[in-house]
């Protein structure tokens, strides 16, 4: 069953366990997940080997460049925090746009909860860019801006939550290009393409046009009139399409939180002129 949570985005999926999901409930959740940008699956209690052949199933696993990652499966990322404020993921923001292929899905189980907080919001991003006006959505159609994982990476390391060299990293993964109006591969809609923790700058523009435009888009994607928010429970599964929507992980806790994370791979961004 398909509950949806807001007008917005967001539903919960219940009577269906993950590890035993057949072709028929694959395809249900690839058209849900289309229609409700975030989906909630409660009580799954999976394995890290059971949420990796789920998120197998939806395409090839992309690993992240960097951040603690599972001892025994490597392309799992573990979000283990007691102090998360200020250490990237409390902004909002889509996961991994400085590479040229951003992944198209992010998989997400809770393993371990504080007694209260720890809540994750979600943002629709067709809704971010349908809320701009004729004037400004011809504006920035036809704009690329630059992703670069500089900023995000530095803090990282400085928190001891990435233990690579920023230069090498730099260098593998130069500055990239994407549109700010992105078209879904699948839905056809556009969504806004900007995000706070690796867009740097709007393409084209002057240093002071480019700073006061992109200040007002992170501005307006964080508007409650097109999110949803998340409250957890030990064992839930959560996953979200990159593509059409932002998250914000609140850190308003200070006892453990674990979360295992995994990302699938995705396309290459295309605007209204690819």
């Amino acid at each position: 069953m398909i509950e949806p949570t807001t007008p917005a985005l967001g539903a919960r999926v219940s009577g269906l366990h993950l590890g035993a999901a057949g072709d028929d409930e694959i395809g249900m959740i690839r058209a849900a997940v289309n229609d409700h940008k975030v989906l909630f699956f409660a009580d799954q209690n999976l394995t890290p080997e059971d949420h990796l052949a789920f998120a197998r199933r939806l395409g090839d696993i992309d690993v992240a460049a960097f951040g603690p990652k599972h001892a025994d499966h490597g392309e799992m990322t573990v979000l283990d925090q007691t102090a998360p404020k200020g250490q990237g993921a409390d902004a909002w923001h889509t996961d991994n746009t400085y590479v040229r292929c951003p992944p198209s899905y992010t998989v997400l189980q809770s393993v371990l909860l504080p007694p209260m907080g720890g809540d994750t919001c979600f943002a629709d991003m067709y809704a971010a860019w349908d809320a701009l006006s004729p004037a400004m959505q011809e504006l920035l159609a036809p704009l690329t801006a630059t992703h670069d994982l500089t900023k995000t990476l530095t803090r990282a390391i400085a928190d001891g939550n990435a233990n690579v060299d920023l230069a090498s990293m730099q260098a593998t993964y130069p500055p990239v290009h994407h549109p700010i109006a992105r078209i879904h591969p699948e839905t056809g809609r556009t969504a806004l393409f900007v995000n706070g923790n690796f867009t740097t700058a709007i393409d084209g523009l002057a240093p002071a046009e480019s700073d006061a435009m992109l200040a007002m888009l992170l501005a307006h994607i964080g508007s409650p009139q097109w999110q949803c928010r998340h409250r957890w429970t030990e064992g839930d599964l959560t996953m979200w399409d990159n593509r059409a929507v932002q998250h914000f992980a609140v850190p308003d806790y200070t006892s453990r939180r674990i979360m295992h994370r995994l990302t699938i791979a995705g396309d290459e961004p295309k605007g209204p002129a690819s």
